[in-house]
This record gives structure tokens, sequence and C-alpha cells, in this order.
């Protein structure tokens, strides 16, 4: 980075003044950038839906526009959908109800609809003086989320929306850059949301490759061939129970509240992060000689039993212990163990459905050592097991670009949604 932006960037952060730049109540900003209320470059929208017919949608937090019946399994507006609001493509709305990533409710802009019907307890609005895209980059980068936190009234709303008026809304204070420069920022962070997008495509698309792939190399309802087969396997495949074939063990925690037995220098490796290749918690020694705690070596098959994450199946990527929500899987030499967790990754649907029951609940070692396993010669298990980790190679690959495509994003809006960084026009 440039020493002069770095400069800058501390000076702001600072709040030290700059040369060419005003301080204001929203920020430093370059001395030609001004500051607009909302109300000065937005309408209000208040056309109602009335009798004509539009899609209702929602605001889902961290998604943007849904389908009502789709997202609920039925339409809500009811007897309110003449007063719903008719957005047009380009136009935003307010969600004020809150939630854990948006504790300050959250601004989308309808794009991919040319028209649709929102609940009128929305905000709704259009930009008029200004370039929209340059404001839907400044509203998605959280830039209100101070003001509107400070404007919010906490008491409690019976209708679970935040308690913030319409005044208070609109007069939220926004940078507003000479026009042109708007439209030059817009158009760099366009380019890297088209990255973005297509990282994401990718990413879908080895996915669905991925879930089709283990439907079709893998047998299905009783059968005993899978539907694909590599080149040169016809032998049908055999079955027996996944503790006939391997070694398991689960581990254990240290005494609670025996602080002494944290933060050593041992991975303590918790069912959130059997795919991880780091952790956060250690313990020591002692810990590990006092507690059923385990060890387990890298490559192990890591099965969550309990949680949230009940099901889910990874290989250790770091020698470390486990506690008593994990069973640590340990194949017998003529079997690949890539070709297990696949197999268990492949059955991890029927697994919780049976067991689970579509809630959060707890699966045990003798549960997963009972299950029946499908598996081919040694050879063909290799085999399909060096294929599923090229393709999950893939995804992560591509999975990493992504956030590094979001990194730089971010860090691009922080420069130039603030005028740190100037465009050339």
């Amino acid at each position: 980075m440039d020493k002069d932006v770095k400069d800058r960037i501390d000076a702001i952060r600072q709040s030290h003044s700059i040369e060419h730049y005003n301080k204001t109540e929203i920020g430093i900003f370059t001395c030609n950038w001004k500051v607009a209320k909302l109300s000065d470059i937005a309408e209000k929208l208040t056309q109602a839906a009335g009798t004509d017919s539009y899609e209702t949608v929602s605001i889902s937090a961290g998604t943007g526009f849904v389908n009502q019946a789709e997202k609920f399994g039925k339409e809500l507006s009811g007897k309110q959908y003449e007063k719903y609001i008719v957005l047009h493509k380009g136009d935003f709305s307010y969600n004020k109800g809150n939630s854990n990533k948006y504790p300050q409710g959250c601004i989308y802009r309808l794009k991919d609809r040319e028209t649709a019907a929102v609940p009128n307890v929305f905000e709704n609005f259009r930009i008029q003086n200004g370039c929209a895209e340059f404001y839907d980059h400044l509203f998605v980068s959280g830039f209100l989320n101070q003001q509107l936190s400070r404007k919010i009234n906490h008491g409690v709303r019976d209708d679970g929306l935040l308690n913030l008026t319409e005044q208070d809304f609109y007069s939220c204070l926004l940078p507003f850059p000479p026009l042109a420069e708007q439209q030059k920022i817009s158009e760099i962070l366009g380019q890297y949301d088209k990255l973005i997008n297509l990282c994401e495509a990718k990413i879908y698309e080895y996915k669905s490759l991925k879930k089709t792939c283990l439907n079709k190399m893998f047998p299905q309802n009783g059968r005993r061939v899978p539907e694909l087969r590599f080149p040169g396997f016809i032998d049908a495949w055999e079955q027996c129970m996944l503790g006939e074939i391997s070694d398991s063990y689960s581990g254990g925690t240290p005494t609670v509240g025996v602080k002494e037995y944290y933060g050593g220098k041992i991975p303590f490796i918790r069912s959130a992060e059997i795919n991880n290749d780091t952790t956060e918690l250690f313990i020591t020694e002692e810990g590990l000689k006092n507690s059923s705690a385990r060890l387990v070596s890298v490559g192990d098959i890591l099965y969550a039993l309990y949680g949230a994450t009940s099901g889910e199946v990874g290989r250790a990527k770091l020698k470390g212990a486990i506690n008593q929500a994990i069973l640590a899987i340990k194949p017998y030499a003529e079997y690949d163990a890539e070709f297990l967790t696949q197999w268990l990754r492949k059955s991890k649907r029927i697994i919780t459905e049976t067991y689970l029951q579509g809630g959060q609940g707890n699966l045990s070692g003798t549960i997963v050592k009972e299950l029946i396993v499908e598996f081919p010669s040694l050879r063909e298990q290799q085999q399909i097991g060096s294929f599923f980790r090229s393709l999950d190679n893939l995804i992560t690959l591509h999975q990493r670009k992504l956030e590094e495509q979001m990194k730089m994003k971010k860090a691009l809006e922080q420069l130039l949604l603030k005028g740190i960084v100037r465009v050339k026009i």
C-alpha cells in the first residue's frame, strides 16, 4: 500500500486533520465531497399494490429478496396485501427486523425482478439524486449501522421490528461525492461483484457435480453396483458394518474448571472444527493425561456425534486431541480412508433423518459403527476416493479465491467509499 494512503488511513482513524479533507458528522471526507441526508437524495415509495397482482417478497438477512411462499411455505400477505408497497427494479427496501448478523436491520436493492410487493412496514425508497449503484455498495458495506444504532429506540415492539421512526431513518447522513465519481466507484466495485459471482457460480457448479457423482458412483436403493463406474470394474460391491472394517474411539474433556489444563500446546479439536486446519483451543500434556481425551493423527476420519454439526465428516488436518463429541475412525489397511469419508458424507442425509429426525440431536459411536457400508475392491475404492479428493480440492480452491475476492472488495470499499483513495474521472 502506498505510504501516503497508509498515513491518510491512520490519520482518519485517529480523527486527525488532513490537508484537503474535512471532518464531518459521519467521518473525514475529501473537500469536494458533500454530506447529505438520505431524504435529500431519495424518494420514499408509497404506491400500494391494491388489487393489482405482484409477486410478494420479504427480505432475508444475508440473502436479500425472497419469495414469501417459497421461504415460509405460504403467502403471508393475507388481508394486508393491498397495503403492500410496489417496488420496481433498482428500488431499495429497508427491513427493520433485527438479526444476529444485522442487528440494525438491512437494506437491499431489487435487482433480479422487474417488480415486487413488499410489506408496508419496510422503508422503501428510490435514489433520485445520485448513483443508485454507489449507494447500494455503501448500504451493503454497513455504512449506516452506527447511525441506525444510535437512532433506534431499543424498547421492544410487539411485531418484533426495530423501534425506528421514518423521520429518523431518512435523516441518516451519507457522503455525496460528485456524480461522475459515484459512477466510477460503483463501476470498480461492480467488477469485483462480477468476480465474486463467478467464483460463487463455479463453487455451486462443482458442488452440484459432486452431489450428482455421490448419487451415481455409490449403489442406491439396496443395489450392489453403482450406476456409474470407472472402466475395468464389474464386480458387485460387498456389505458389512463399519465397525468390522475399522477401529474407532471417542475422547473426553479435561476436568471443567481446572484452568491449568488449557492453554497448552496440544490442539483440542472440537466437532465444528473437524474440517479445519487450525483450532482455537489447546490443552496441556497434563490435561491429556487427566482426562479421557484421545489423540488423532493427520488423515484420520473424524465424525461429529453431538450438537449442530451431528453427522458432519472430515479428515483430520492436524494432530490433536478430541473429546466425546467426535468419533475417530481408522479403517483397516485394505480399506481406503478417503472412500469411507465420501461414503459417510453420502449417507449423512439418511443417518440424520433416521437418528436425529430433523432436529439437533446426538448420535453415538455404536450407531455409527453399526452402519452398513457398501464397498468395492481396494483399487476401485482408491480411484473413487482420489476422484472425490480432487473434486474437494477444486471446491476448496475456489472457496479460497472467493474469500480473497471478498476481502479485496471489502478493503476497496473502505478506501473508495470514504474517499481515502480517489478515482480518476
